[in-house]
């Protein structure tokens, strides 16, 4: 590891990053108490994002965004190579987001309080609750919201798609919603997995034709995420040797 790029991350990245997330989280919670929509928190988040990005040094480029209709709500599926993928997906899709994360980040202290008020979804994947999602896509479509997944449940290690989890797609099929396969390309290299130090780098967003899924609530989620994981592969894995 370049000395260089740890000690820039230990002395400088990290105290800025953790200074952007107390003060726009604590905005962001505290704008909770009186506005139900989580619009000003979804603004907090993609101002945390533009901060992380622009200190760090990562230029994100976007393809395909004149496919999707403004106001929409889609379900945005990623392939997942690094932690920045949620600034880079917030910062750049100009929707009102909310992620589907694992229950267990409910239990972290201020991440897991800001998640739950803002509307964002925390599931036990190996046990969903089919009607707490279908409740939950309803206030989705209801209120102009879009969910974003990383169906394969942890990060890359080498940049490769890995087996997309079925449960990831139960409220995209039981609702109807479109699906959004969006492929994340060299985010990877920004912070590689298990690795303190960040790098300056540019990163691609390839956002594919959305898919509908209206009339598919009995499809097989594990097949529909094939599909969309085929979608995703060749476009994400273009870096990889």
């Amino acid at each position: 590891m370049p000395p260089f790029h740890w000690w820039r991350t230990v002395f400088f990245l990290i105290p800025a990053i953790s200074v952007y997330t107390i003060v726009l989280g604590t905005l962001s919670l505290g704008s909770s108490l009186f506005e139900s929509s989580g619009h000003f928190a979804h603004w907090c988040a993609r101002a945390w994002s533009w901060l992380i990005l622009r200190t760090t040094g990562v230029e994100v480029t976007v393809e395909g965004l004149e496919q999707l209709t403004p106001g929409q709500t889609y379900v945005f599926v990623a392939n997942h190579q690094s932690i920045y993928d949620i600034p880079i997906l917030f910062w750049s899709l100009p929707f009102q987001l909310r992620i589907i994360a694992k229950e267990s980040l409910g239990s972290f202290p201020f991440l897991g309080w800001h998640l739950r008020r803002t509307g964002h979804m925390l599931v036990d994947r190996r046990r969903p609750d089919r009607s707490g999602v279908i409740g939950w896509a309803k206030r989705l479509t209801a209120n102009g919201l879009s969910l974003i997944v990383f169906p394969e449940g942890t990060r890359s290690q080498d940049g490769r798609v890995a087996r997309f989890k079925g449960g990831s797609f139960l409220v995209a099929l039981q609702a109807g919603l479109p699906v959004v396969p969006i492929s994340v390309v060299g985010s990877r290299h920004i912070m590689l997995k298990g690795r303190l130090a960040t790098y300056p780098g540019k990163v691609t967003l390839i956002v594919h034709p959305p898919i509908d899924t209206t009339g598919m609530a009995d499809d097989e989620p594990k097949a529909f995420g094939e599909r969309v994981r085929q979608v995703v592969q060749p476009s994400a894995e273009r870096d990889v040797a």
